[in-house]
């Protein structure tokens, strides 16, 4: 079976960079590791969902967390002593600060050709908010992806790490089971983490699933509609799926009184206003809230522990473009060749604005309550949710994107400190990394964000564009924004890391004498 191309136009599989990036680590943007690192006084908000405490001190030794102490009560200047700075070691004064652990993005593609995003642009973005984790759910050639997840485990790139999946079936034909399952083994060997479906002949779709599980590795699908009437969300849980994204094949699971979705006559897949908008419709043709089949179909899948990836943000634009478009940091953050991308196109996928209307944003609306519904109640019932952007696409950008996200979450029903911990230790779990990642605990790797604001009572301190706050005397502040983020003990000046992004889309707005506009103006 050869792939279809209306596969490749999936989440950036038009994406075909054909030659590799080398950024050297720059030394006015990070420092360290150091042989020791203490991070004194500071709040700890950690990713296993127990409730902020401070002031603690963290020591680091080189990459691993040796100690995470209790020094003293809040607002008590006595404190006891903590761990004792040693020669050559450096030392941060967390007062009135809070760290969280490395956020994980669960869908990061690291940029793409169309969009003109380069993987640097993109890890800088990524790595000011705080991600220093994101699985890169297929999209770039395996020889780009396995190189920057080389350059990204040696430090000698800025970059979050990355866990690797690739498009099951790219660079193959696969027409029977047998060759489903060699070109898992091959994918393994390469050295990917997972392997990213999108559809395929129900026997091909169980051979490869069951070979990957066999072999330890995870799985990611988008269940593209071209498959999904024969190859649900079920069905592939069923077969040892361990993850779905987005949302695609859940309603399809949910259905009671039809098989396939209610396409109009005129409908064609090819067509991107078609396409989305018809989507946004699809989940008020499933089974109500708490219905049997509703029931039955959620326990099942918590059952086979399997995790959901809703990434609410990257179709949040569906019921509400101008807000979207309008975003305050695409002046500052977004490419000129990224806004372009981004714009009405019969070609671009996800620029699907043909004639966006009220209609469109209402249904879209409608389909957010049900969608959102679904993925708390999963939450609570013991399933897995993690928190993934899917950014570059549809007027969401890297970092901004996953923010967003975490907000989102929290309207679907989401405290804040589960978000936290879908952002971070759920996540983990998801990759099967809990022993390096997810939470800040003794013997796990040096991934942190330091913010000075509190984003349990605000999430937008962690926008790079910080959150707005009026101070006594009247005056406007913008606060918050990520102060450090640590990856791999190494510790990035996150809002360091931002100007160099501005510098980079001032340069090239000048060099393509270039100013954002709303489209048609």
């Amino acid at each position: 079976m050869k792939i279809p191309s209306f596969y490749k136009l999936q989440c950036a599989l038009l994406i075909t960079l054909q030659f590799f990036y080398a950024f050297p680590q720059a030394n006015d943007l990070s420092e360290g590791p150091y042989d020791q690192l203490i991070i004194r006084g500071i709040t700890l908000i950690n990713g296993n969902g127990a409730p902020p405490i401070g002031p603690v001190d963290i020591e680091v030794k080189k990459n691993i967390i040796t100690k995470v102490q209790v020094v003293g009560y809040p607002g008590i200047k006595k404190r006891s002593s903590g761990p004792i700075l040693k020669s050559g070691g450096k030392e941060i004064d967390g007062s009135g600060m809070y760290i969280l652990p490395g956020l994980i993005d669960m869908h990061g593609h690291i940029g793409g050709k169309s969009q003109g995003a380069d993987p640097d642009y993109v890890f800088k973005l990524w790595m000011a908010h705080g991600i220093t984790t994101i699985r890169q759910p297929s999209g770039l050639t395996p020889e780009l992806t396995l190189s920057l997840k080389k350059q990204s485990e040696e430090n000698s790139i800025i970059a979050p790490r990355i866990y690797a999946y690739s498009g099951f079936g790219s660079g193959s034909e696969i027409n029977t089971p047998e060759e489903a399952k060699e070109w898992v083994r091959k994918n393994a060997k390469m050295g990917f983490d997972g392997i990213k479906f999108f559809g395929s002949d129900p026997k091909i779709m169980k051979a490869a699933l069951s070979e990957n599980k066999k072999i330890g590795l995870r799985s990611a699908m988008h269940h593209a509609q071209m498959r999904v009437v024969g190859w649900n969300v079920l069905n592939s849980a069923r077969a040892g799926l361990t993850s779905m994204e987005h949302w695609y094949g859940l309603p399809e699971a949910l259905f009671e009184d039809r098989t396939i979705q209610n396409y109009p006559p005129n409908y064609n897949y090819q067509n991107e206003q078609h396409r989305f908008e018809e989507a946004g419709k699809l989940w008020n043709q499933a089974a109500p809230p708490f219905s049997e089949k509703w029931n039955d179909v959620m326990n099942e899948l918590i059952e086979l522990d399997f995790t959901i990836v809703p990434t609410f943000n990257i179709y949040e634009a569906s019921r509400d473009l101008h807000r979207a478009r309008r975003a305050e940091w695409h002046e500052t953050y977004t490419l000129p060749s990224l806004w372009k991308f981004y714009e009405p196109s019969k070609i671009s996928h996800g620029s699907y604005w043909h004639y966006w209307g009220t209609e469109q944003e209402v249904a879209w609306k409608n389909n957010y309550d049900l969608w959102m519904t679904f993925v708390n109640e999963f939450k609570n019932r013991g399933g897995r949710v993690v928190a993934g952007s899917d950014s570059g696409f549809i007027y969401q950008l890297y970092g901004f994107g996953f923010i967003r996200e975490l907000e989102l979450l929290r309207e679907a029903g989401f405290y804040p400190l589960e978000i936290i911990k879908s952002a971070t230790l759920d996540a983990a779990e998801a990759l099967g990394a809990t022993d390096k990642i997810g939470s800040i605990e003794v013997g796990k790797l040096a991934d942190f964000l330091i913010v000075e604001e509190n984003p349990l009572e605000n999430l937008k301190v962690l926008y790079g564009t910080g959150a707005i706050k009026l101070n006594d005397k009247n005056e406007i502040m913008r606060v918050g924004g990520v102060k450090f983020t640590v990856k791999d003990g190494i510790i990035y000046d996150s809002k360091k890391l931002l100007e160099n992004v501005k510098n980079t889309v001032a340069k090239a707005k000048l060099k393509n004498n270039f100013k954002i506009v709303q489209p048609g103006l």
